[in-house]
């Protein structure tokens, strides 16, 4: 007999047995970030000349690569994140996939990569997220983590683009980012290393980006430091983000509170919870913009009183506040260490249209079952 096929004949289907819910409840317990993952994913290879084959929803196993692989060696390796969320009426829906799909896109041609069709990645997650919709969990900050990623599989040694890549998608219930309640971090600014430069890869969300962060990452752990700080590459002075996330500065100016996150240079990610939190702080009254910030101005305009928080944000913590600020001149305290009331009401207001807790008057969220 053949394969059952999706609806729209484009995947083939051969999930794995399910757990038991016993299983799956241990795991779901505290399921951290990234630690347990879903039976099944979804993959659909490529290859120049014949373009996208069928995908096909199979059982989470390992994936085989012949150690010529491109990938192994020149790192054409991109990858997403987003989230699945358990509503109120017992739906599921994933917050902004297709802004996920136009930047693996984007990732993808900065790789000399082929380009998913939008259509392509959000059934994958749909098949997936449908399939493995036990592993939704249903609280108010916990969530099914999405990773879909992109790797050359092409046997040769040959410095060039791969002829053959292969897309993934993948499944993992991710807890609350703060179970014990929000943590404000510590960060260090890191002078001696630069994430990313102009005409560089620093938009692109690629493994490469990771891992030459790492070392940075590992300085700021021994300064004390939860995150690193990453400044700009030419001017070596302003801020760009923190550790893989975007960052914003709270003002006050003229008696209006203002959101202040780093303009994009094409350095930085364009992070899709960066952009949808800028218009959710003017739908909140505030004032928010794009601007450069420097170390000396960060400094300063905390000190003088003109800035009253700092927060990064991203697809696993939402948003998490600064509390202290560490770097070769000198250390400085937020808002006495604690999270302050702008970036508590963007995350709740943000987490809320999420989980359908509101309305979502965006059209942001995606119902898949």
């Amino acid at each position: 007999m053949p394969p059952p096929l999706s609806a729209s004949g484009r995947f083939d289907l051969h999930p794995a047995p399910p757990v038991s819910d016993e299983t799956r409840a241990a795991k779901m317990k505290n399921p951290g970030f990234g630690r347990f993952f879903t039976e099944n994913m979804v993959v659909i290879p490529y290859k120049d000349g014949a373009g996208w084959g069928r995908g096909i929803l199979k059982p989470y196993s390992p994936i085989p690569i012949d150690p010529a692989g491109s990938v192994l060696h020149y790192g054409q390796a991109i990858f997403e994140g987003f989230k699945a969320y358990y509503q109120p009426d017992g739906s599921i829906k994933t917050f902004r996939p297709e802004a996920n799909a136009n930047r693996f896109n984007a990732s993808a041609d900065r790789l000399a990569m082929p380009n998913l069709p939008v259509e392509l990645f959000i059934e994958a997650a749909e098949l997936l997220i449908a399939q493995d919709r036990a592993w939704v969990p249903t609280s108010v900050g916990e969530s099914l983590y999405m990773r879909p990623f992109m790797i050359a599989t092409e046997a040769a040694l040959g410095v060039k683009p791969s002829n053959e890549y292969l897309f993934v998608l993948i499944a993992s219930p991710a807890g609350a980012y703060f179970p014990q309640g929000v943590k404000p971090v510590t960060v260090w600014i890191s002078e001696d290393y630069v994430r990313a430069a102009p005409g560089g890869t620093g938009f692109a969300k690629c493994a490469g980006n990771y891992a030459a962060s790492l070392v940075a990452q590992h300085q700021a752990k021994n300064e004390g430091c939860d995150q690193v700080v990453w400044i700009d590459a030419i001017h070596r002075k302003y801020i760009e983000e923190m550790g893989g996330m975007n960052i914003f500065f709270v003002y006050v100016e003229n008696g209006k509170t203002i959101i202040v996150t780093p303009t994009l240079t094409g350095t930085l990610l364009p992070g899709i919870t960066r952009l949808s939190l800028l218009e959710v702080a003017k739908e909140l009254g505030f004032g928010a913009e794009e601007r450069k910030i420097s170390i000396d101005d960060w400094e300063t305009d905390l000190r003088e009183g003109r800035m009253t928080e700092a927060f990064a944000c991203g697809t696993a913590a939402v948003i998490t506040p600064i509390g202290t600020v560490k770097s070769t001149r000198g250390t400085w305290v937020i808002k006495d260490g604690n999270q302050g009331p702008v970036s508590a009401k963007l995350r709740e207001t943000l987490l809320n249209i999420q989980h359908g807790v509101v309305p979502d008057t965006h059209g942001w969220m995606h119902k898949i079952v």
